[in-house]
């Protein structure tokens, strides 16, 4: 997502600026821009789209200033527009701010300060902050306590980096919840702030990472942390970063899969935060969605086109849409619809899910349903891609960029986006009763916690996947919302570990896939504490009946599994609808492992591509 650097010391910042932020490209972004202190003013440039076209205008404003802050942005609040690019300033100019995260009480925020006279530039959640920062440095505090005072009234994840002419030769930054990463980077006689590791290695390897609720002052002599709940004092010791740069854009992971896999938790955070009212309890999605209630209230019919993993995304989608907002579904392969002279119904809707946005066959569906009459919503993770570009709606993943080709993150930011649209028509076509639209949605912002204790068992799952390395075959059981669960952990293993992996639902094992188990085929069952748990032991003695291998995927606590597998993976209980975003995440890590250690390119697969534009 977003992308921060900052330069406090005797040189020169905007130069350092540029080449930070040109280093931070690969993270995805739509403006950029730069702040920077010189004589008692601020030089502050932004631009529109790629930093080709901020260097076009930096070039034209050279700034000599020794202290500021740059900003790569990804549009959450607002088009991406100069006038929304960061950094955002105050009325008087004195006073910057560049921000990741969404801030989402900032409607709550805004309005008293617009009463007060408060003068807003932009339509970002951003610049409320600024503002408020404005109000407290007029009382004659410091920029840090003036952050300390403004910071606990935010709500989100947010990280924030300041700089004000008030406060000249300092950068206050800070981390709030879960938000990306905030970094501070230890120079001889000047300090750096970045989002990133990679934006710093080429001037230090002495790096201090900010916690959740850590504030930093950093000036060219000195480095100071604080508390933003108490503003007490704490220690942040530097660590020497080994890396090289390509190792710092992976964060040390060794692989890129392995960064994106240990991103969803703040993934899932970013893409939940900022779509629930907090005053009515609504899931609201912004201006990019512009159905009206006429149209949500009459759908008739709700038509998926997708590919690949996109696709068992749409397969949840529609469990969960019939489920809370009873509208019929279809889930199509977008390069099989694209052929069959599909029938469109008069006023439905198609639902392009994409990670891309560059998909070929999924584009060709798009333009074959809207030549019959249909409403083109799509769920992607990049901005101004063309199947962005060609629909009437928009949802984005907000996960930032997926390097590796097999998709995990973007897949479980697709579950959790079509789960809130599930509970958006519900609640629009009145399908939902309030407290279970309630209890739903606060389960679902509780996901970045279960996330995390499932990715804190990757040790035990290594371990289980190094036993199966040599298995030819493998066999992925799921059923209701969990059968798409099995065929992406199957088409996972498949594109990392080369191994032949088929996924079924589990009550068509005795229509003829049966006829596949003996005790060399290892099986996963994905076996939780469901609506049909008991329906999956059933199916699981069938293959113990064949003397299959069964590793069951369990829900903690459950104890009757043990007598029925030979493997358990457990996952933290969660409400059936949400349960196929923690369930597929095992299944990530076993093909994962079992890839690695068979010694496979895991982030290039052979013979695929992270964007498939062409037929």
């Amino acid at each position: 997502m977003c992308g921060i650097v900052g330069y406090v010391g005797p040189r020169t910042a905007l130069p350092l600026l540029m080449a930070g932020l040109r280093r931070l490209e690969y993270r995805g972004y739509d403006s950029a821009g730069v702040a920077l202190q010189k004589n008692g003013h601020l030089d502050v440039m932004r631009a529109e789209g790629k930093l080709d076209n901020l260097a076009a205008v930096v070039a034209t404003h050279p700034s000599d200033g020794k202290t500021g802050i740059g900003h790569t942005r990804w549009a959450t609040h607002g088009r991406p527009t100069e006038q929304n690019a960061h950094p955002h300033v105050d009325c008087t100019s004195a006073t910057a701010v560049i921000h990741n995260g969404i801030i989402e009480n900032f409607q709550e925020l805004k309005a008293p300060l617009v009463a007060a006279g408060h003068k807003f530039s932009s339509e970002t959640d951003t610049e409320v902050v600024v503002h408020l920062l404005e109000d407290e440095l007029k009382t004659g505090k410091s920029l840090e306590d003036a952050a300390l005072a403004v910071l606990p009234r935010l709500d989100g994840a947010a990280a924030l980096v300041f700089i004000s002419t008030t406060h000249p030769g300092t950068i206050v930054a800070a981390r709030i919840s879960n938000a990306g990463g905030v970094i501070v980077g230890h120079g001889k006689a000047e300090n750096f702030v970045a989002s990133d590791m990679t934006a710093l290695l080429e001037h230090t390897r002495d790096m201090s990472f900010l916690e959740p609720g850590d504030l930093a002052v950093v000036t060219q002599k000195d480095v100071r942390f604080r508390r933003i709940e108490d503003g007490a004092t704490v220690e942040r010791a530097p660590k020497k970063i080994e890396l090289d740069p390509v190792g710092a854009a992976k964060s040390g992971y060794k692989h890129f899969m392995a960064k994106e896999i240990a991103e969803q938790p703040r993934a899932i955070s970013d893409t939940l935060l900022g779509r629930v009212d907090r005053t009515s309890g609504r899931v609201v999605f912004d201006a990019d969605v512009k159905m009206t209630d006429d149209f949500v209230k009459a759908l008739p019919r709700i038509t998926f086109v997708a590919c690949g993993t996109a696709l068992h995304a749409s397969l949840v989608g529609k469990y969960l849409i019939e489920r809370l907002a009873k509208v019929p579904c279809d889930v199509e392969i977008a390069s099989e619809y694209r052929y069959r002279d599909p029938v469109v119904s008069k006023g439905q809707l198609t639902i392009a899910v994409t990670q891309s946005g560059e998909t070929a066959d999924t584009l060709a569906a798009m333009n074959a349903s809207r030549e019959r009459g249909a409403r083109l919503l799509t769920f992607c993770n990049v901005m101004g891609s063309e199947a962005t570009r060609i629909s009437d709606d928009v949802i984005y993943l907000h996960t930032g960029p997926e390097i590796s080709v097999a998709s995990t993150k973007a897949y479980t930011a697709m579950l959790v986006d079509l789960f809130l649209f599930a509970v958006y028509l519900a609640q629009r076509r009145g399908t939902i009763a309030a407290n279970v639209a309630a209890q739903l949605l606060a389960e679902a912002f509780h996901l970045p916690t279960l996330i995390d204790a499932v990715l804190r068992e990757e040790g035990k799952i290594r371990a289980l996947a190094y036993r199966y390395t040599t298995a030819p075959n493998f066999l992925h059981l799921g059923r209701g919302v969990n059968y798409p669960t099995a065929l992406e952990g199957a088409l996972k293993l498949k594109e990392l570990s080369y191994i032949h992996a088929e996924g079924t639902a589990a009550g068509e094992m005795k229509h003829g896939t049966n006829a596949l188990i003996d005790k060399t085929l290892p099986v996963v069952a994905i076996a939780l504490k469901d609506s049909v748990y008991k329906k999956m032991l059933s199916n699981i003695q069938e293959v113990r009946a064949r003397a299959g291998i069964v590793i069951a995927l369990a829900t903690d606590g459950d104890t009757e599994i043990e007598q029925h597998a030979d493997e358990i993976i457990r996952v933290p209980a969660v409400h059936e609808l949400l349960s196929p975003v923690l369930a597929v995440l095992p299944l990530q890590l076993l093909a994962y492992h079992i890839a690695d250690k068979r010694g496979n390119d895991v982030d290039q697969p052979r013979n695929l591509a992270k964007a498939v534009t062409v037929e």
